[in-house]
């Protein structure tokens, strides 16, 4: 990507989206275009269209999602369908009609199969059943994938993908219920702390294994594959390092200092039984993850801490 060239970030004010736009900036990268949900709704095809018409950025990173943990995906499976294709055809179908010259979309190790080999390659996807519990969230981010294939396939646009593992770090999602697990586990521990309780209770039995990766080497490799990489077949992004959520749960109560008991609610489902990335692909092509998990964990505590408005969402 050229220095001045006109760069719109979709999603720019959640967690990757805000971290693509930092990574952007420490790189020199300063025409950046966004907007808010409230300036423009990328649901509403009409409204995309017009803006990629008045726009008519060069590159796009489509990090805008409905994203939420367990719970939220349980709870609300046609919402989290619908908005995520709308919104994602939309932009990718617009950005195609505009001419865009290289499109980026951000996807989530969700979509492959639930009892994918380990670690997960690309290769893998659809070639078995989803997890059920995000199966709407996975199965809208396939087509997304899919979409920029056809259209590499069929007119030769330069569309490609990334996958990243579970993410974490500014910007996150603190909600005590609707947010994923080191975030939800932050929130728990600190009011926990707070509020001097002897105990606290986790989802599961803690022995699903999980990859954790920081959302601002997440944010390096985007802009990163926007100049090295072209291809149809996504990118793995994560770290190819696992812990178990037992093993996370002791590592975010030390971080937040809680020192009270852990207990394990069995009755509560545990997801995927193991989940982790083959990132060989990103490695060969010259990219690693930099952040270690217990030094990540120590940023995002203090976001969690000097952003109340995030925390009490």
């Amino acid at each position: 990507m050229e220095q001045n060239a006109k760069i719109y970030v979709a999603g720019h004010r959640g967690m990757v989206g805000s971290a693509i736009v930092r990574a952007l900036k420490r790189q020199g990268y300063d025409n950046i275009i966004t907007r808010t949900h409230a300036e423009l709704d990328l649901t509403r095809q009409a409204d995309v269209e017009a803006f990629f018409k008045a726009e008519r950025p060069d590159y796009v990173f489509l990090a805008a999602a409905k994203v939420g943990g367990i719970v939220a995906n349980n709870e609300a499976p046609a919402d989290f369908m619908y908005q995520n294709m709308a919104l994602e055809m939309n932009v990718i179908h617009s950005a195609w009609q505009s001419g865009v010259r290289k499109l980026q979309f951000l996807g989530s190790s969700c979509i492959y199969p639930r009892l994918a080999p380990q670690p997960m390659p690309e290769s893998c996807l659809l070639t078995s059943a989803l997890e059920p519990t995000n199966e709407a969230y996975a199965l809208a981010k396939i087509s997304g994938l899919k979409y920029c294939e056809y259209l590499n396939r069929q007119y030769h646009t330069d569309f490609i993908s990334v996958m990243p593992t579970n993410l974490y770090g500014p910007g996150d999602n603190y909600h005590p219920t609707h947010s994923h697990v080191v975030p939800a586990l932050i929130r728990r521990f600190h009011e926990a702390k707070e509020a001097g309780l002897d105990e606290v209770t986790c989802w599961g039995d803690g022995s699903p294994l999980r990859e954790f990766l920081y959302v601002d080497d997440l944010a390096d490799l985007c802009v990163f594959l926007m100049n090295h990489y072209s291809g149809s077949e996504t990118v793995n992004a994560g770290t190819g390092r696992e812990l178990t959520i037992r093993e996370l749960t002791t590592l975010v109560a030390e971080t937040v200092g809680y020192r009270g008991r852990i207990t394990w609610d069995t009755s509560k489902p545990n997801g995927t039984p193991r989940k982790l990335l083959d990132v060989s692909k990103a490695t060969r092509l010259g990219w690693t993850a930099k952040t270690s998990l217990r030094e990540g964990l120590a940023l995002a505590y203090d976001d969690f801490l000097h952003n109340p408005m995030r925390a009490e969402r």
